[in-house]
């Protein structure tokens, strides 16, 4: 595969977190929104293809787009959390919005939407339905949590949204390239019991699980995956007491998702619609997921802030969200 540039401007919106916002082709054309977008696990800058797609698209508009660079970006996942992503895309809205609004001197503040691709998606709806500002904890690891207060958005889109347990389940089931169900199985059982047993240490420092295991269930070989974030992802309690990263799993109860999509309208920091876009054809969701079910089950529990998703390609589809924003 060749290698591409990409022209623009790296913000740097907090330390040691940028922000990449693609140029447009024009340099009198005034952007005063932004579209802020946050990759699943393993991604980071321009990693996913579509993006670099969607901003020549929005050339011709008032949008830009920004590719969003966390602390839990690339390998950084493992040993991450949904709380910590969440204050950092918070700063970085922080900073999108003062950015625009000196650079642009529109007297009308610009917009913001927030896009969270795969289990980014996780961090958009954690980041609408959450306490704000994250709660203090009496116990538990040092996640330096600075517990700001999160800024209103726009809009927000989850784009391909899917259960990280029912992937896992999945490898489970019908085994991995390398192990068979009855292998994956056993070293599952045994991570989850070391999770529980030891989820950090007595210092608060996250414990991080043997590599050569968590690779046997299809996590990469070279990413420290932390007993807390293993428990988060694989959230072995679920339905009834699911893990905080555990959102978008088809089992889950309405009582769940009453404090998930339910609760958006409550915390009141999405000024429009949410926009979901979920693939018939995604490859990370299990084929006996209902995916038509489980969209409705989503959309009951959002009641008014759930957004009538558009019928064109996925590039059209955001196109005409912002239109409306």
């Amino acid at each position: 595969m060749s290698s591409k540039s990409h022209s623009g401007v790296l913000h740097q919106y907090a330390p040691k977190l940028v922000a990449f916002e693609f140029a447009s082709s024009s340099s009198d054309a005034k952007k005063p929104n932004s579209l802020l977008f946050i990759g699943g696990l393993t991604d980071g800058l321009c990693t996913v293809p579509y993006v670099e797609h969607l901003a020549k698209a929005l050339e011709d508009t008032d949008w830009s787009v920004f590719s969003v660079l966390l602390s839990t970006s690339y390998k950084g996942w493992g040993v991450g959390s949904l709380d910590k992503d969440i204050e950092e895309i918070a700063k970085c809205v922080r900073f999108v919005r003062d950015y625009k609004a000196e650079s642009e001197l529109e007297s009308e503040p610009g917009k913001v939407v927030i896009m969270g691709h795969s289990t980014g998606s996780q961090d958009v709806l954690h980041y609408l339905c959450s306490e704000n500002p994250t709660p203090y904890r009496a116990s538990g690891p040092k996640d330096k949590l600075e517990h700001v207060i999160r800024p209103e958005v726009d809009g927000a889109i989850l784009q391909a949204p899917v259960s990280d347990r029912e992937a896992l389940m999945r490898s489970i089931r019908n085994g991995t390239a390398t192990c068979t169900p009855g292998q994956v199985a056993g070293d599952y059982g045994l991570l989850v019991d070391f999770a529980r047993r030891q989820p950090f240490t007595p210092d608060g420092i996250n414990a991080v699980l043997p590599l050569n295991m968590t690779a046997k269930l299809g996590f990469p070989e070279d990413t420290p995956l932390s007993s807390r974030r293993f428990f988060s992802l694989a959230s072995p309690d679920s339905p009834q007491k699911p893990s905080e990263d555990d959102l978008f799993s088809s089992d889950l109860t309405d009582e769940r998702l009453q404090r998930t999509f339910g609760a958006i309208a409550k915390r009141d920091l999405l000024r429009s619609k949410l926009l979901v876009l979920y693939s018939g054809k995604d490859e990370h969701v299990p084929d006996w997921v209902d995916k038509e079910a489980l969209l409705q089950r989503w959309e009951s529990a959002s009641g008014d802030k759930w957004g009538e998703a558009p019928t064109q390609e996925l590039v059209d589809k955001v196109i005409e969200y912002l239109a409306r924003i």
